[in-house]
C-alpha cells in the first residue's frame, strides 16, 4: 500500500564511533553479517588514487595502488619500476627527457 507508512526498524546497525553520516569521503562503508546473525556496517579506509605521471598526467604502471601502513611492509622494487624516474614519470615522458639530456650534454 503506497499510503501506509510504518516505521520499521532497520536490519543493519551502526558499529564503533561513527554516526550515521559521518566519514563518507575518506572511509568505505562494509556491510559485514556478524555470528549473531545481525548486519553491521564497518568502516574501512579507502584506497589511495592512483600515481600519475607528473609530465603528461597518464596513469603510472607498476606502482601499487595500496595505504601507507601497507606499502611500509612492501619491499622497494615492489614500490615502483626500476628504472630512472620510475614511480615519478612514465616511460614515455622518461624516454623523451634522457634522450634531451643526452642531446644537451655535447
Amino acid at each position: 500500500m503506497p499510503g501506509n507508512k510504518s516505521k520499521i526498524k532497520p536490519k543493519i546497525t551502526l558499529e564503533g564511533r561513527y554516526g550515521r553520516f559521518k566519514a563518507r569521503k575518506r572511509l568505505r562503508m562494509l556491510y559485514v553479517k556478524v555470528p549473531g546473525g545481525r548486519t553491521v556496517i564497518q568502516f574501512k579506509k579507502k584506497k589511495p588514487s592512483k600515481a600519475q605521471c607528473k609530465n603528461c598526467g597518464k596513469v603510472l604502471l607498476g606502482v601499487p595502488r595500496q595505504l601507507s601502513v601497507k606499502l611500509r611492509n612492501m619491499p622497494k622494487t615492489a614500490k615502483r619500476p626500476e628504472r630512472p624516474y620510475g614511480g615519478v614519470l612514465c616511460s614515455k615522458c622518461t624516454r623523451i627527457l634522457l634522450k634531451t639530456q643526452a642531446r644537451t650534454e655535447k
